[in-house]
């Protein structure tokens, strides 16, 4: 079989990849070792949240599914931090985890071009000649030939699952572990290492004494993660989660047993999560706190389990049962399932191009948690990025690359493949210098016009899109032109409506920027500016508002780096031909291959004063109209 695009691994990373090479009119395949797991969600049956509900926004507004899938697949919608700026807001949705699935399997058996086969991928192929990838063999022998490779094993190379003393291979619960392709990408001079995640215990939801609990309810009106979702569309039931705690007694016999632990006694070489510890990590790690929240979360409407949110463990089977009968509203729970850990091999990320292209081999790509990432949404939004850059180089075009300044999937990238990492990686909104810039209220006019341009959104979808956008310009056009003067009669009408007294002219937008001025009010004084939006679209044009000083500051500050960030360093540019640079420079710069001075700024070693050099240099170069390899 001959593809132009294969993707190995049906995770999310998987789904994203395969999803926007086959729409880019790309012959394409998808190699997972069962069908029936695409898009399936191995940990909480939840998207979003903190950081990561703003990539989902993200890959929505580039064409991707995991916006459209969440919202149909979703049980349960809210916005984390809503009473602080739209910068930092978090959308997140419980899921139906069987529904999520079965929609994600059905969106990519309904791509045109994409096949979705079943098989173990065994190794990758080389063609010698041209010097890059060219397929894949399976376990069974069978030769997938392709002209580009994207990998998204997620956690099932060499997969490893630990509770307590028992160890069984496997990259999650009932399903094997890929035990040749890590050999294989060693072979071709990939670096891999050793990290480890892992899963809480799993619940009887009819066991739950849910009176102990406190009750965690959506949003109403629930908001959407995709543009394409009409408003008033999601369903106005919702499920209920629910918080508890841990308490002294659980962390005396978590102590008690760590010694049976496969994290402290030794059985687990896996470097863990920082932000998303076990159980045993926290009580070890901040014993001086006397509990720890722990948020029981439904796996569907028709679900039997609870996922247990925050006790994440790899202890035996009997601590597990002893640790639930000690949490409130968990003493009578029967567990289905223990929690576990996993251990897996992953890629240092370092080792690839801002495109998600290995630099040891030409048009093979790795994306999601063999990237050394954590979570579905980081892992998506690689996968994205990794299947478009597939199917340009397929077609021989310009790589499709983001500045930090655009997308918080390009700040995650940057980090990855810039920084490097030593633990599992997780976006938050502080990685991000221009988060300002980066809120979800900005999503659609930053991403959409490259969606459009990638092929990834119809004409339609964006005409949708940019429609809402220029609704809130209008609206925001409309409030700095309505001028307030501090006549008698404005200002008895201001003070009635708003309850401020106007001392100078002003406009209504100036009003609004006011803390203690009522949104309302100003809808009361001109209900003409409010009329065409809906309710989502008047938040952002309030947080527009109230957060324009901000934004100007730092869209000036970026306008200003902007010749020096994109300055561009030819393809063939010799670092070892210019005077002055460190040798360490010199081997960074070479290995790496920055596309502009900006990208040199940022690699770990690269002086302030090597940048000036650099920049000089290409700058001279070009003055006098000769190569800088020269």
């Amino acid at each position: 079989m001959k593809y132009e695009v294969l993707v190995v691994g049906g995770g999310h990373a998987g789904v994203e990849a395969a999803h926007a090479a086959a729409r880019m009119g790309r012959r394409t395949a998808l190699i997972t070792a069962s069908a029936a797991s695409i898009g399936r969600m191995s940990c909480n049956p939840a998207i979003g949240g903190l950081a990561k509900g703003q990539l989902v926004r993200e890959i929505d507004a580039l064409g991707g599914l995991m916006g459209r899938l969440t919202d149909a697949a979703g049980i349960q919608f809210r916005i984390l931090n809503r009473s602080r700026g739209p910068a930092v807001w978090g959308p997140r949705a419980q899921c139906d985890r069987a529904r999520y699935s079965t929609l994600a399997r059905a969106a990519l058996e309904a791509t045109p071009g994409l096949d979705v086969l079943e098989g173990m991928a065994e190794s990758i192929l080389v063609d010698a000649a041209a010097g890059r990838a060219s397929g894949a063999a399976t376990e069974s022998g069978e030769r997938i030939e392709a002209d580009a490779v994207v990998v998204t094993a997620g956690t099932f190379l060499n997969g490893l699952m630990h509770t307590g003393e028992r160890r069984t291979e496997g990259g999650r619960v009932g399903e094997a572990a890929s035990r040749g392709l890590s050999a294989s990408l060693g072979s071709l001079g990939i670096r891999l290492g050793r990290f480890k995640t892992g899963t809480p215990p799993r619940v009887h939801r009819d066991s739950v004494d849910y009176a102990a609990c406190e009750p965690q309810p959506g949003d109403e009106p629930p908001v959407p993660f995709s543009f394409r979702t009409p408003p008033g569309s999601l369903p106005e039931r919702q499920a209920l989660c629910w918080r508890t705690a841990t308490n002294p007694a659980v962390h005396a016999l978590i102590r008690e047993n760590l010694h049976r632990s496969p994290m402290y006694s030794g059985a687990i070489a896996g470097i863990g999560p920082r932000y998303c510890p076990s159980v045993e990590d926290k009580v070890v790690k901040f014993a001086d706190k006397a509990e720890h929240t722990i948020f029981l979360e439904p796996d569907g409407w028709d679900s039997e389990e609870i996922y247990v949110n925050g006790l994440s463990t790899s202890l035996p089977e009997d601590v597990q049962l002893a640790i639930l009968a000690l949490v409130p509203g968990l003493s009578t729970a029967r567990m289905i399932r223990p929690g576990y850990a996993v251990e897996y091999d992953f890629a240092f990320p370092d080792q690839l191009r801002p495109t998600l292209e290995s630099c040891a081999l030409d048009r093979l790509f790795l994306a999601g948690q063999i990237n050394g990432t954590s979570g579905y949404e980081e892992a998506a939004a690689q996968g994205l990025i990794a299947g478009v850059n597939a199917a340009l180089a397929v077609r021989g075009e310009e790589p499709f690359v983001l500045e930090r300044s655009e997308a918080y999937a390009a700040v995650m990238i940057d980090d990855l493949t810039r920084l490097g990492l030593e633990e599992p990686y997780r976006l938050f909104t502080s990685r991000a210098e221009h988060r300002l810039l980066l809120g979800v209220d900005t999503v659609l006019p930053r991403l959409v016009p490259y969606g459009r341009r990638l092929g990834l959104v119809s004409e339609a979808e964006h005409d949708a899109a940019m429609g809402s956008e220029r609704r809130i310009a209008a609206a925001v056009t409309a409030l700095r032109e309505h001028r307030v003067n501090p006549s008698e009669a404005e200002r008895a009408r201001i003070r009635a409506a708003a309850g401020v007294v106007l001392d100078a002219p002003t406009t209504l937008f100036g009003l609004l920027q006011r803390a203690d001025v009522d949104p309302d009010a100003i809808a009361g004084l001109e209900p003409g500016v409010f009329t065409p939006l809906t309710r989502e679209e008047r938040r952002i044009l309030l947080s527009k508002v109230r957060y324009d000083g901000y934004i100007r500051r730092e869209l000036e500050r970026l306008e200003r780096l902007k010749p020096f960030e994109s300055r561009r360093i030819p393809d063939d540019f010799r670092y070892d031909g210019v005077p002055g640079l460190s040798r360490e420079v010199v081997e960074k710069c070479g290995r790496r291959r920055p596309r502009t001075i900006g990208e040199a700024a940022r690699i770990p070693g690269v002086t302030p004063a090597a940048v000036a050099v650099i920049s000089a240099h290409v700058a001279r170069s070009r003055e006098r109209g000769v190569s800088p390899t020269a």
